[in-house]
């Protein structure tokens, strides 16, 4: 479209005079892809490079490296992959929520009886609501006191990506939750096979207990291996298990923020579609139509998204802040790790389970 604009206007008697006229074009708007294609390239590179470091320290999920990439490489980032970065966070956060159902099946968390999926329920609402309290009274921001109870209680930082995405809280609270859960959760890998044989938990019972209280599924793996598979197996269970009641609890949030935005006019969905997803597709696992190969392919999708979606919110996070802010959260922490590993034993133990 061209525009005219007259810079000056003479009149003298009955005539007048054009002073100056600059004609302009109006500059033509970017197709979305080349606004969104230099961050996501980046988010491309940096969830490789997860990837890579992920499989040299198989410890430390692919995750938890991507946010700490995104956090290293945020403030020297150019402006112009800020769009793209927004994007990737938003659309694969959501699109991997919804192929984490197929990493688990209805009919394995009834395998484990009614005890031990009343324990893992009783667990995650205790450490849920209890983190909250705590946080509180330590006076955490409420954003970091949501995120820290949704990925201690749950399922790490997947599950706190998934919290973000129905809120509207800081992301320096949600890179501070992430780094909690590495850093807690590194400490359960070496602390719960020692407690456990200073318990005398037999394999089963020492793999019941990693799941049910240790926080990402990676180290849940590495806190049972050295019981042998058996411990193994039953800890990713139990601890897919608390994966599930990811969808229950992003949803209760989402109606808190429906509540609390009634008066904006923009309230988000009762049930987020993401979420519907999730449960759509752990129903399409539990009918068994789903090939091996499928699941195996979808469990690696799940994770890339997850790692490039991490790494889009760590990138918004300014780590001096971050430094300046995140004592009282260390605090809340421990508190919260203590708090799910004791509740999730006792639950196991009145559930016969150990």
């Amino acid at each position: 479209m061209t525009w005219a604009s007259i810079d000056g206007y003479r009149a003298t008697g009955r005539r007048a005079t054009l002073v100056c006229m600059v004609v302009t074009e109006e500059p033509r708007a970017g197709t979305a892809l080349d606004r969104l294609a230099p961050g996501l390239a980046v988010v491309a590179a940096a969830t490789a490079v997860a990837f890579a470091a992920a499989r040299l320290v198989p410890a430390v999920s692919a995750l938890t490296l991507a946010v700490v990439l995104g956090v290293l490489a945020g403030p020297r980032l150019p402006a112009s992959t800020a769009a793209g970065l927004r994007w990737a966070t938003k659309k694969f956060l959501r699109l991997g929520v919804v192929l984490l159902g197929l990493q688990l099946g209805l009919g394995q968390v009834l395998g484990l009886g009614a005890g031990t999926v009343l324990a893992v329920v009783g667990t995650v609402v205790v450490a849920f609501f209890g983190t909250l309290l705590m946080g509180r009274a330590l006076g955490v921001s409420p954003g970091l006191g949501l995120m820290v109870a949704t990925g201690f209680s749950i399922c790490g930082a997947s599950a706190i990506a998934a919290m973000d995405s129905v809120t509207d809280h800081d992301k320096r609270d949600v890179a501070t939750a992430v780094t909690l859960v590495t850093l807690y959760g590194s400490a359960a890998i070496g602390l719960v096979p020692l407690l456990g044989g200073l318990l005398g938990l037999r394999p089963e019972q020492l793999g019941a207990w990693a799941g049910v209280s240790v926080h990402e599924v990676a180290q849940v793996v590495a806190a049972a291996s050295p019981a042998g598979a058996a411990a193994v197996g039953v800890a990713v269970v139990v601890k897919l298990t608390r994966v599930v009641l990811l969808a229950p609890m992003v949803a209760g949030v989402s109606v808190v923020q429906r509540r609390h935005a009634a008066s904006t006019g923009s309230r988000p969905p009762i049930v987020p579609l993401f979420v519907v997803g999730f449960l759509a597709t752990m129903v399409l696992r539990t009918t068994g139509v789903v090939p091996p190969a499928a699941l195996q392919v979808g469990s690696v999708l799940t994770t890339l998204l997850f790692a490039a979606a991490l790494f889009g919110l760590g990138s918004q996070v300014r780590l001096g802040a971050l430094l300046r802010t995140g004592r009282r959260g260390l605090v809340l922490g421990a508190l919260s790790t203590v708090l799910v590993a004791a509740v999730g034993l006792a639950a196991l133990a009145l559930a016969g389970t150990v």
